[in-house]
């Protein structure tokens, strides 16, 4: 038991700092889903230790059972004093009595648990059956999507930085630039200082109904793992004078920066909201390789 106490204190005490490192890079955009999360993990691990708790004490009672039911040679002894006399023309006949069976409580307990989870575990699958899978739908609506295109998905890590890291993959693959993260977050930053008047009306805060400082919002972005939005798409679309298409399921294809003007290739991205366990993300998409039929 105090093992368990310990272990539970350790994970109570990371789930912790997990919260409350998402809860930094929550932006209003994600504040919402991430709340959501943060409540699921909480509440998935209170009934996980709950669960743990009742096992270890159910076994610890199992235990005493079978110590109860024991019996000492003393009171066997003095149960053997106290049995009456039988006749001796009955003697043949008891001797041949079939002995009495014994309840086997641990058993007992053990089934009754076992019936307990597969209950549990068939409440579950009949939940799910009538649950709506957007997860699934997402993905099945984003591959058609791609298909359309001809475009393919190459997944980026969902870390705070997605949105930077698919940008980073695709000026790569189609202006064959190298650009890390940092630089990116940084190119965003100094266009947006720039530009402050272009960019005001993204920056109004709809739980406090004011307007964030931009000095500070573009620290946050330097200096954190916050994650971008349209604002830092356009600011970076600016920059490397291109489009930037938005894919999403669902909804028509987001253009941003799109002009008639002579500009450098366009750069693709996919947009998931259902998909990812922490919220919105955006994945790279390339363009299909085409398949080359060896000559006969």
């Amino acid at each position: 038991m105090e093992e368990l106490i310990q272990r539970h204190k350790k994970e109570n005490k990371d789930l912790i700092a997990t919260i409350t490192g998402l809860k930094k890079q929550a932006t209003k955009k994600n504040r919402k889903s991430v709340l959501e999360k943060c409540q699921e993990l909480d509440a998935s691990l209170k009934k996980r230790h709950a669960a743990e708790l009742a096992m270890l004490n159910e076994s610890d009672d199992v235990g005493g059972e079978e110590n109860d039911d024991g019996v000492s040679p003393e009171q066997l002894l003095a149960e053997m004093s106290l049995a009456p006399e039988t006749p001796s023309d009955t003697s043949n006949e008891a001797s041949h009595a079939a002995p009495c069976k014994r309840r086997n409580r641990q058993k007992e307990r053990l089934d009754k648990r076992k019936a307990e989870i597969e209950k549990m575990q068939r409440e579950a699958r009949e939940e799910a059956l009538n649950t709506t899978d957007y997860r699934q739908i997402e993905i099945d609506s984003m591959n058609q999507l791609l298909s359309l295109h001809n475009l393919e998905l190459h997944e980026i890590k969902p870390d705070g930085h997605c949105l930077f890291a698919a940008i980073e993959d695709q000026l790569r693959e189609r202006h064959h630039i190298q650009r890390s993260i940092q630089e990116l977050r940084d190119l965003a930053s100094d266009h947006i200082l720039a530009n402050q008047d272009d960019f005001v009306p993204f920056l109004f805060d709809e739980t406090t109904c004011k307007v964030r400082d931009v000095d500070n919002y573009c620290s946050e972005l330097r200096t954190t793992a916050m994650w971008g939005s349209d604002m830092e798409v356009l600011a970076l679309a600016r920059i490397f004078h291109c489009c930037v298409t938005i894919h999403m399921a669902g909804a028509p294809s987001l253009k941003i920066n799109e002009s008639e003007e002579e500009q450098e290739p366009e750069l693709q991205l996919g947009y998931y909201k259902h998909s990812y366990g922490l919220g919105e993300h955006y994945n790279s998409l390339r363009d299909k390789k085409k398949i080359v039929e060896p000559k006969e």
